[in-house]
């Protein structure tokens, strides 16, 4: 299995994530197994409006490299532009786990090198599977203390596929 973060701050950001989820839902070699609740966030180290997120579960056969390409595809789609670093943003998709792979290349790391600093992913993946570990990581539940203090606020509305 692998868990990837959604996020948006510019737009209708409810329905590009729902798109998104649409268009991983309809890739060949993925299987959408489980979505997570919707969480408004306040950008981490940097400006612009709130974020909306979410963590999906997907089983796949494509290599990990394979469904970043897809997913970095799926941003495109969506006006992704990457101006500057923490750059406000139309669409994020996030490959954040791959089963138990541990991947460290120019262009991709695994697990995601902030996955357990970051409220915004942790309580969506832990939703998903409260039991969750990630190779070098170990139980993810014991990072919560640490992004106590991050606020998150659950979406009123799921989002739609």
């Amino acid at each position: 299995m692998a868990y990837i973060g959604l996020g948006a701050n510019l737009g209708d950001l409810a329905q590009t994530l729902s798109l998104a989820l649409a268009a991983l839902a309809s890739t060949a070699q993925v299987r959408l197994l489980a979505v997570s609740n919707a969480y408004r966030s306040a950008p981490v180290e940097a400006g612009g409006p709130d974020y909306l997120n979410a963590v999906a579960c997907v089983e796949s056969t494509l290599a990990p490299q394979d469904l970043l390409e897809r997913l970095l595809a799926i941003e495109l789609e969506h006006g992704r532009l990457r101006p500057f670093v923490n750059a406000p943003r139309t669409l994020d998709l996030d490959l954040l786990l791959y089963g138990d792979r541990q991947i460290t290349s120019a262009r991709l790391t695994l697990p995601h090198p902030r996955l357990h600093q970051r409220a915004f992913v942790l309580l969506p993946l832990l939703e998903l599977n409260p039991a969750l570990t990630a190779p070098g990581l170990g139980d993810l539940s014991a990072y919560l203390p640490s992004v106590a203090g991050q606020v998150l606020v659950r979406a009123e509305s799921a989002l739609k596929l």
